[in-house]
């Protein structure tokens, strides 16, 4: 099996790998559902539901989508959800990430707002929760944040007292950031019990009583879902609602986090879709000197971009998801109940969920930006689409953890795994030690095979990541955590080594499916993203060596740095034109 975090030590195979191409009939109907639902449902009152003139109006389109089965793809068929695998539920998170807040509120209450209850409940608890939030009769939300503890959770104040009889725990405490907050049914709620020092959670019914909570908060985007700060006074939960264990809170939170990372990234590519799909319309409308602006270069190059980074990201995403997959099928298949395994395959592959969140919505970032400048004018107006696109876009880098936390966790957990043996870095960083201080073998026979030598150019830019890392670990041994600007930019190679590789591997296994005459644009993404991360990664390692060496370690590592980054030209000009043009000719993002 695939270890999470091992692809920078280990040469994936494009056989290896989940491709989005490989959908089944049924999947694409599913997809077809979720844009049917967006069309009819969500996109003819978006502004009304920014407006939140009308409170009931985003729950009545969770009971539509509750109606349509979109509540309850990932829960189990026992509690009258349809228990689809894990990638599945990331093409629904994907489609629905085109619809602005009711993304926001669906994500909330299917991903943070289930599936605590789901994977930590005990049967009773299951039994009498999961079957009405898979069909939204229930509405679910998440109450982690405080005003005081945000990246920091663990610290939350909120306190839960046992009372003199025993039967109940009383919850006193604030939080704040609550998505649903305003109609949900059900919290999942986070609090110490006494004065424990971990976290404990509680599931607590809207009807138990002693909530109140504030007007809605005024968001600079995702304006249609509600968010608000809540307040527990004297709230008496029955003990039977203590969620899991006491003090399993905090790895509750994480684990959970960890769904809700590679679930956001996901939607953040499907808004990113949905972003250069409007884009591309109107540059083929937009008429300047006589004639449309998407026949311009500098259009095109943006064009291109964009749809590059997509596909990139989507390839990646969909690679983690698989994995994700084959870990829970193994588990399962050794005996492991259901729950457990899928949080133990989710928990394998965090570091994962940490990089695609992170890239997720830097692409998706990166996208409404350009869609705004491609709009003109009309893009700052907010009578056009991007003004709503480019404001909801901003939260993706503070949600399910922001995302310089993530680059941090991305590194803390690589570095731990390293320590306790589990992933052999020492190895490999060893090796490329050794490989520094050889001479290039200039005469080595060329490989011919598919992607031959974009292949090296990915194990090259593993070792600059190894050799960078190591020497890093070296230097500053335990305080290395300290470093976070050292951390962050290993975390920029890694990110870029794991999406670059995606690439490649699902453009090589396309290729194998339809031949390359059917491949070329895609083949022209797959080098255009290489030569970007290639760039992206030299710089942020010279970054890193500048922080932390001097003298000849300086020089050996820079010189290392160039042999590793280096990649043969290309005319990534005329890449981006057929990208650019296959994408105006169909008039929408068509990949």
């Amino acid at each position: 099996m695939i270890k999470g975090g091992e692809f920078l030590i280990r040469e994936t195979s494009a056989s290896e790998i989940f491709i989005p191409e490989q959908f089944n009939e049924e999947q694409k109907m599913i997809v077809q559902q979720c844009r049917d639902f967006l069309a009819k449902e969500v996109y003819p009152i978006l502004d009304e539901l920014d407006s939140m003139k009308d409170p009931k109006l985003m729950p009545s389109l969770l009971d539509k989508a509750g109606a349509l089965g979109l509540l309850g793809t990932s829960v189990p068929q026992e509690y009258g959800g349809f228990g689809m695998d894990f990638n599945t539920t990331m093409l629904v998170a994907e489609v629905i990430g085109g619809g602005h807040s009711v993304a926001v509120g669906l994500s909330a209450h299917t991903g943070i707002g289930t599936l605590p209850i789901l994977y930590y409940g005990n049967a009773s608890q299951k039994q009498k929760y999961i079957p009405k939030l898979a069909t939204g009769e229930y509405k679910a939300a998440y109450c982690l944040t405080e005003p005081d503890s945000g990246s920091d959770a663990n610290s939350g104040k909120t306190k839960a007292t046992l009372t003199p009889d025993g039967k109940h725990y009383l919850i006193n405490g604030q939080k704040m950031w609550i998505t649903n907050g305003g109609f949900a049914d059900i919290f999942v709620v986070f609090a110490k019990i006494d004065n424990d020092k971990n976290l404990s959670a509680f599931i607590v019914e809207r009807a138990f009583g002693g909530i109140t909570m504030n007007e809605e908060e005024k968001k600079m985007g995702i304006k249609g879902s509600s968010t608000r700060q809540i307040f527990f006074n004297d709230c008496k939960v029955p003990v039977e609602n203590l969620l899991s264990e006491r003090e399993n809170g905090f790895k509750i939170a994480v684990n959970i986090l960890n769904i809700g990372r590679i679930k956001l990234g996901i939607a953040a590519v499907g808004g990113s879709k949905a972003t250069v799909s409007q884009a591309v319309k109107y540059a083929k409308d937009r008429k300047q000197f006589g004639v449309p602006i998407a026949t311009f270069g500098a259009i095109k190059y943006k064009l291109a971009e964009m749809a590059t980074r997509i596909f990139a990201s989507e390839s990646a995403h969909y690679r983690a998801g698989q994995n994700i997959d084959d870990a829970y099928n193994a588990l399962v298949a050794g005996g492991m109940d259901s729950g457990k395994a899928r949080l133990k395959a989710l928990e394998e592959f965090a570091i994962e969920c940490a990089i695609l969140k992170v890239h997720g919505s830097e692409v998706l970032d990166y996208t409404v930006d350009e869609g705004v400048q491609i709009y003109g004018g009309m893009g700052f107006s907010a009578e056009g689409p991007m003004d709503r696109a480019y404001r909801d876009a901003r939260i993706n880098r503070i949600f399910e953890g922001t995302n310089e936390i993530n680059r941090l966790l991305t590194l803390d957990m690589l570095l731990k795994r390293a320590m306790k043996g589990t992933l052999d870095l020492m190895t490999p960083a060893m090796a490329v030690q050794k490989d520094l201080m050889a001479i290039p073998d200039f005469g080595a026979e060329e490989d011919t095979a598919t992607f031959a030598r974009e292949k090296k150019v990915i194990r090259n830019l593993k070792k600059a990541g190894l050799m960078i890392a190591g020497s890093a670990v070296q230097k500053f041994m335990m305080k290395i955590s300290d470093e976070q600007e050292v951390l962050m930019n290993l975390a920029d190679m890694l990110i870029e080594i794991f999406v670059a590789e995606s690439v490649i591997l699902r453009v090589e296994k396309m290729m194998s499916l339809k031949g390359e005459a059917a491949c070329a644009v895609e083949r022209e993404m797959a080098m255009v993203y290489l030569h970007s991360a290639t760039e992206k990664a030299a710089s942020a390692g010279k970054q890193a060596i500048y922080s932390f060496a001097d003298g000849d370690e300086l020089r050996l590592m820079l010189l290392g740095l160039k042999r590793f980054t280096k990649i043969d030209p290309y005319n990534l000009k005329e890449a981006r034109r057929k990208i650019a043009n296959l994408v105006i000719e169909k008039g929408s993002y068509p990949f």
